[in-house]
C-alpha cells in the first residue's frame, strides 16, 4: 500500500480495485478461475454421460425405464454437484478475501497461501455461504411459493364461484403484487450481507457474528454497493455478449458449415462454447466484486472506527501486542489473566 488509508469515494473505490487488479492480475484470477474449472468439469463429465446415453445407452432400455434413469441421473448430478459446488465457492470468496487484504494493506499473497489460509477454517465460510444463500434466495423464494399456492388456492376458488377469467388475472395480479417487494427484500438482504466474507476473514470472526457485523458495517453504504454491482454486472454483460458475438462469427467463416453434418455438429457445440464463454467471462469479472468488497468494508472501518488511525499506531509501536497467557501444567488448571494482574502488582507494605 503506498498511499495512507482514508475516506473514500466510490469512484476512488473503482479505480484501485482497478489498480490492485492490474498488479495482481494472475493472482486474483487464478483464485477466481478454481470454481469455473470445477463447473467445467462436472459440465464435461455430465455431457459424456449423457453423450453416452444418447447414443448406446438409450437403445439398451425401454422408454419408460430410460425416463426413470434420466431422472435419477439428474438428481445424482444435483445432489453431487451443489454441496461441491458450494464449498469450492465458499473458499474461493475467503481466499479472494484474503489475498486481497493483504495486498491492500502492503503485503503479498499467492494462490496456494490464499487457498491454504481458506482451508484452516474451511467449514466457517462454508457455513457462512450457505447462511447468505438461504437470506437472499431460499427465504424469499420460499415465501413465494408458499403465497403463490394460497393465490393459486383462491383463484380456484374463485373460478368455481364462476368468476371465469378474472380469475386469472386475480392470480397474475397476486403473483406479482408479492414478487415485486420479496426481490426487493433479496437484494436488500444481499446488500447487508455483502461485507459478511471480509468480515469473517480479516477478524477470523464465525459465521453468525460476521452476519451481525456485516449488518452494521454496510449501513450508510448499501447505496454504494448496489451501484458497484450494477456496474460490474453491465460490464460482465457486454464482455459476454462481445465473445459470443466474435465465437458465432468464426464459427460462421468455418468452410462447409451449412452442410448437415457440420450442423448437427454446430446446434451441439454452440451451446457448450456458450456456456464456456460465460464462464470465462465470470471468471474474469468476478474478482471486481472481491476485490471492491474489501475495499468497501476497510473503508467503512476507517469511516465508523478510526482503522487508519488504528493501523497507524500499530504500525508505530504504539499499540502493543496482547501476550499469550503461560500454559499451565497438565494437573492444574490456567491460570486467569486477573490472578496474574494482582501477583504482578505490590501489594501495600511491600517494596516495588
Amino acid at each position: 500500500m503506498n498511499e495512507p488509508l482514508r475516506p473514500s469515494s466510490l469512484g476512488e473505490i473503482l479505480d484501485h480495485t482497478a489498480q490492485l487488479y492490474r498488479s495482481r492480475f494472475l493472482v486474483f484470477l487464478g483464485i477466481s478461475v478454481v470454481p469455473t474449472g470445477v463447473i467445467l468439469a462436472l459440465a464435461c463429465v455430465a455431457g459424456l454421460i449423457a453423450a453416452w446415453w444418447n447414443v448406446t445407452g438409450a437403445q439398451s432400455v425401454s422408454p419408460g425405464a430410460g425416463t426413470i434413469l434420466v431422472v435419477l441421473f439428474v438428481l445424482g448430478v444435483a445432489l453431487l454437484a451443489l454441496p461441491i459446488l458450494l464449498a469450492v465457492s465458499a473458499l474461493a470468496a475467503a481466499a479472494m478475501s484474503h489475498a486481497v487484504s493483504l495486498i491492500h494493506l502492503g503485503g503479498t499473497a499467492t494462490i496456494r497461501d490464499a487457498y491454504k489460509n481458506a482451508g484452516r477454517h474451511g467449514w466457517r465460510y462454508i457455513w457462512l455461504y450457505l447462511m447468505q444463500g438461504v437470506f437472499v434466495m431460499a427465504a424469499p423464494i420460499t415465501a413465494w411459493i408458499a403465497l403463490a399456492l394460497l393465490a393459486a388456492g383462491v383463484t380456484v376458488l374463485a373460478q368455481k364461484a364462476g368468476m371465469g377469467p378474472s380469475a386469472d388475472t386475480i392470480f397474475g395480479s397476486a403473483a406479482l403484487l408479492v414478487g415485486i417487494p420479496l426481490a426487493g427484500y433479496g437484494v436488500w438482504m444481499f446488500l447487508r450481507l455483502s461485507l459478511a466474507f471480509p468480515t469473517a476473514v480479516v477478524e477470523e470472526m464465525g459465521a453468525w457474528r460476521a452476519v451481525k457485523r456485516s449488518f452494521a458495517l454496510s449501513q450508510g453504504t448499501k447505496g454504494r454497493i448496489f451501484l458497484l454491482f450494477l456496474l460490474v454486472a453491465a460490464l460482465n454483460w457486454l464482455l459476454s455478449m462481445a465473445v459470443t458475438v466474435l465465437m458465432a462469427i468464426l464459427v460462421s467463416l468455418i468452410p462447409g458449415i451449412d452442410s448437415p453434418p457440420y450442423v448437427q455438429t454446430a446446434e451441439v457445440a454452440m451451446p457448450l462454447i456458450v456456456s464456456g464463454t460465460a464462464l470465462a467471462v465470470q471468471a474474469l469479472v468476478k474478482p471486481v466484486y472481491g476485490i471492491a468488497l474489501v475495499l468497501f468494508y476497510y473503508d467503512q472501518r476507517i469511516r465508523k472506527e478510526g482503522f487508519d488511525i488504528e493501523l497507524l499506531m500499530q504500525q508505530a509501536g504504539m499499540v502493543p501486542e496482547a501476550q499469550p497467557l503461560p500454559e499451565a501444567p497438565p494437573w492444574l488448571p490456567a491460570v486467569p489473566r486477573k490472578a496474574q494482574v494482582a501477583e504482578a502488582e505490590p501489594q501495600p507494605g511491600e517494596p516495588a
